[in-house]
């Protein structure tokens, strides 16, 4: 069985991923199309394409400093760029020699790769792998200036499926969900990142 494998909303041109802020940041990114101060530059940020991950993180946007879910719709070119120099958190033998080489390559790696259990409609941990990605402050400008086709506040929409849940009406909030799909990676991107 695949365990490891990107699913995402996406085009040909785009792919959506998920962040959690406080307000204070995440409204002023909707409202502008891009993140603009306080937003930080200089720290690590993650990107997740899977809805369900984020929802499961955030408690469905309860948590403090996570109640304003953004989808951030970026070129895929970007998202492939990123890819492109990430390095796992993890020495995984199907892509490093030895823990020595992964040690060497995460220490310079402006862009981490983790995989984390998927999450069910109820936040229950899955045996498949969802991947988040974390970019340094050496690239965060490329994402905020050059990835980024433009961004939703998804919050209303978070709560209305989580009232939903809460209500026992499953099915309609599972219809609620984004389209998430197969995103085709390249052979040498997938091996490089340790994905199926």
């Amino acid at each position: 069985m695949r365990t490891r494998e990107i699913r995402a909303l996406h085009d040909r041109d785009s792919i959506t991923v998920y962040q959690a802020y406080g307000p204070e940041i995440g409204l002023p990114a909707a409202r502008h199309g891009t993140f603009v101060p306080p937003f930080s530059r200089t720290r690590m940020t993650w990107i997740k394409p899977s809805f369900l991950w984020l929802m499961a993180r955030s408690n469905w946007a309860r948590k403090p400093g996570q109640e304003t879910v953004l989808a951030v719709r970026i070129t895929r070119a970007g998202w492939e760029e990123a890819l492109a120099q990430a390095v796992p958190t993890d020495p995984d033998r199907r892509v490093f020699r030895s823990s020595d080489e992964w040690r060497r390559r995460f220490a310079r790696a402006t862009v981490h790769v983790q995989w984390d259990p998927e999450r069910s409609l109820n936040g229950r941990k899955l045996e498949t792998r969802s991947i988040q990605v974390g970019l340094s402050r050496h690239i965060v400008d490329r994402y905020v200036d050059d990835w980024i086709l433009g961004i939703d506040d998804q919050t209303p929409l978070v709560r209305r499926i989580h009232g939903l849940l809460q209500a026992g009406r499953t099915a309609q909030a599972k219809a609620l969900l984004p389209k998430e799909r197969l995103y085709p990676l390249p052979p040498a991107l997938a091996r490089g990142i340790g994905a199926d």
